[in-house]
């Protein structure tokens, strides 16, 4: 979805479709991001909700400064963080992992791979959240030093830092673990 399409469609007054577009095209990412950051499936799922009502609420306002999916990955980070910080979260221990997605041809393949797969997460998320974040945000969304550092309010220098940190302490850990 490209922003020219997001102007017309909000100038046009059908903000009903432009939603209905984003959900489809970044619904999932904006859950998966909100689970990453929360560890919560459930909470994935409000945060979520959340995320597009503030969206579509926004929509007039939206600026194009800067891709559509990175100002929705924006507003998921600063609602996460929020649930993070409510009374609510702080007394609940949050738990489960990432779940591998994909098929593979055998049984034997998809029990190896999912062993590995939660291997590697359990080493990704045993680095403190702000190592963890630079990593997901380049693996899984892809996106550049420049994109994250305005996402994470820092400069490019801090998130090629924190990288850099954050590969070496995942392939420590992944080493003392034996793998």
């Amino acid at each position: 979805m490209d922003d020219q399409y997001l102007r017309h469609i909000v100038q046009s007054g059908d903000p009903e479709t432009l939603l209905a577009d984003l959900m489809r095209m970044y619904g999932d990412d904006v859950w998966n991001y909100a689970r990453f950051l929360t560890g919560r499936p459930d909470a994935a799922e409000d945060i979520a909700q959340d995320v597009f009502w503030k969206a579509y609420r926004s929509l007039p306002s939206f600026r194009g400064e800067c891709p559509v999916k990175n100002w929705l990955l924006g507003i998921t980070r600063r609602t996460s963080l929020n649930y993070l910080r409510s009374s609510f979260v702080r007394r609940v221990t949050l738990i489960g992992l990432l779940a591998p997605k994909g098929a593979v041809p055998s049984a034997e393949q998809e029990a190896m791979e999912r062993q590995s797969v939660n291997e590697i997460w359990l080493a990704v998320l045993a680095l403190p959240g702000k190592y963890r974040e630079v990593l997901i945000l380049e693996a899984h969304y892809g996106l550049t030093y420049r994109e994250m550092a305005e996402l994470l309010g820092v400069s490019e220098g801090t998130v090629k830092s924190r990288l850099h940190r954050a590969r070496a302490k995942a392939e420590r850990i992944w080493k003392e673990r034996g793998s």
